[in-house]
């Protein structure tokens, strides 16, 4: 009998594995490859120590300070050119006026002489009507001639004030625009320094903002223990001349002259009168406290270091210049260990800072960017001088 066929289907081949093999054989070659590379490159850079990131900001701020005193003296000289643009502008205006009306006469004669003919004088004797009208009316020419030479002359004299004080105009005008880029760079300087030193605080973690903190405080107690010192040896040295003094009158009195007891000495008048006004330089300070400090700003609302001091002494009276450069040169200079209230401490060698002394080793000051208005310790940046504006 013959072998029947079989109707199974065939058995399907089983799928290799292969391929599956090689693709993990090349991801595992390109972990290896990446993990190469990454021990070769080059190692992130290390954080900056907190320390040396306040130190770095508390320079940026310095020189930010630097920079807001060049932006105070370009604006200021800006200022006062463009008053002297517009002063004499004005007087071209007012020249420009005068010439006109000097022209407007010529025109006038011009016209008068051109209705009259140009007449020969014999001619004119004879077409008058009689012999007195026309000598009325060549006296009457003569005085024309003579405004007329007088017309030609004040025109003249405008045409040449006006050209000058045109050529003044222009160069006021040069000097304003250097000015202004003067003004413009200085304000980009300032922002640019602001903007990397709170780029600087504002990647710092919690932690590290905390032990800012902690060196702040570190800085400011270390500060106020100077001030301390400073009003205890100030102190002690009142109470020296105090005692000094009472000796002296003590003495006068004992004597029975009376030529000693009326001299009170010129230094004390002097000395009282600046003491009523550094009264009222502080009580302007005092209420000034906690309003923020602003880079440029003079008042009301908020104020730089020199803005701040300029306006203080201007409620007793006085007016400084804007800059803490130009403020430094005015009154005369005293030593730390002499300071009285009202005096003005310039910081920094560069004489970026100032603030007002107002006794016991502390002043008002307007600080920096995202401070207020406060009252700190003359120590708690290094002194340059300083001064008595009064």
């Amino acid at each position: 009998m013959p072998v029947l066929a079989s109707h199974r289907k065939p058995r399907a081949k089983a799928r290799t594995t292969t391929p599956a093999v090689g693709l993990t054989t090349a991801a595992l070659a390109s972990v290896t490859l990446l993990s190469a590379q990454s021990a070769t490159a080059a190692p992130t850079e290390p954080r900056p120590a907190v320390e040396e990131v306040r130190q770095k900001v508390d320079e940026l701020y310095r020189q930010a300070g630097s920079a807001t005193q060049e932006y105070n003296r370009a604006r200021t000289a800006s200022e006062t050119r463009r008053a002297e643009v517009e002063a004499l502008m004005a007087d071209v205006a007012k020249r420009t006026e005068r010439i006109n009306e000097a022209r407007r006469a010529l025109g006038g004669y011009a016209a008068a002489q051109y209705r009259s003919g140009g007449i020969a004088p014999t001619a004119t004797f004879f077409l008058a009507d009689d012999p007195q009208s026309y000598f009325d009316q060549d006296q009457l020419m003569k005085r024309v001639t003579s405004r007329q030479q007088k017309a030609v002359s004040d025109f003249r004299t405008q045409q040449a004030g006006a050209a000058q004080q045109r050529a003044k105009a222009v160069k006021s005008l040069e000097t304003l625009t250097d000015a202004q880029d003067t003004l413009r760079s200085s304000k980009q300087d300032v922002q640019t320094r602001l903007t990397e030193a709170r780029g600087l605080l504002a990647r710092l973690t919690a932690e590290e903002k905390a032990r800012l903190a902690e060196l702040e405080r570190g800085k400011e107690a270390e500060a106020r223990e100077k001030a301390e010192k400073l009003a205890r040896r100030q102190a002690a040295e009142a109470g020296e001349r105090a005692a000094e003094e009472k000796a002296r009158e003590e003495a006068a009195g004992q004597g029975g002259g009376t030529g000693g007891g009326t001299d009170t000495g010129s230094g004390s008048g002097a000395d009282s009168g600046y003491a009523a006004k550094a009264e009222k330089v502080l009580a302007f300070a005092r209420a000034q406290i906690g309003k923020p400090y602003v880079w440029g700003a003079s008042g009301p609302s908020s104020y730089d270091c020199s803005g701040l001091t300029q306006a203080a002494w201007k409620a007793a009276g006085v007016t400084l210049p804007r800059t803490t450069w130009d403020q430094v040169e005015v009154g005369k200079r005293v030593a730390t260990a002499d300071l009285q209230p009202g005096d003005l401490v310039f910081f920094y060698d560069d004489i970026s800072h100032v603030g007002i002394y107002r006794g016991d080793g502390m002043m008002i000051h307007a600080p920096k960017p995202g401070a207020d208005v406060r009252e700190e310790s003359i120590y708690y940046m290094p002194i340059y001088g300083s001064v008595r504006p009064a």
